[in-house]
């Protein structure tokens, strides 16, 4: 879905934050995970897609492991969140570009609802009211391939974890409590 619909979900979902403050979405593909600007706060989640399609070859292929990476701040009543959705690219074609992933709006609701609760917990110092919404799943036919995905590559979607020889879920301060515990 368009980055029209992310905007237009947010600022329906905002509206539950202090009417006094004023939030803006932003996309910024230039975002690393854990290194979020000084007075920033992140939020990082994962949801499915529809599908990317690739541009060289036409071809479209779903993914239930599309990170999500959000930077947030408030300040003077203006609150801004960045995001940066990662991509994935086609595993047939050569030197494919990386894709930007096509959510739908059940799921972009999904993650903007768990995002304000986040905002409320991070730049309003509330408690935190519930464990977020899980996203809806998409029939996948094939295995997430991580050579093909920003997120693997990045090392905040899926890891190869010490000690295991499967590939697993795992957010970086997992991994670090898991090496820990090995």
């Amino acid at each position: 879905m368009g980055l029209y619909n992310w905007r237009g979900i947010f600022q329906t979902k905002a509206t539950d934050l202090d009417p006094k403050d004023s939030w803006n979405l932003e996309f910024d593909d230039t975002l690393e995970p854990d290194s979020p600007n000084p007075g920033w706060a992140q939020y990082i989640k994962s949801t499915s897609a529809r599908w990317f399609r690739c541009s060289q070859c036409q071809r479209s292929f779903p993914s239930n492991h599309v990170i999500v990476l959000f930077h947030m701040r408030l300040a003077n009543g203006q609150g801004t969140v960045k995001v940066r959705r990662f991509k994935q690219n086609c595993k047939i074609c050569k030197a494919a570009p990386m894709e930007s992933p096509s959510v739908d709006d059940d799921n972009i609701g999904i993650l903007l609802e768990n995002l304000v609760e986040k905002i409320r917990v991070k730049c309003y110092h509330e408690p935190p009211k519930t464990g977020g919404r899980q996203f809806v799943n998409i029939p996948v036919q094939n295995p997430h391939e991580p050579s093909h995905c920003e997120g693997c590559i990045a090392g905040i979607c899926i890891k190869k974890a010490p000690g295991f020889q499967s590939w697993r879920f795992c957010f970086p301060y997992h991994c670090n409590k898991l090496r820990n515990r090995l």
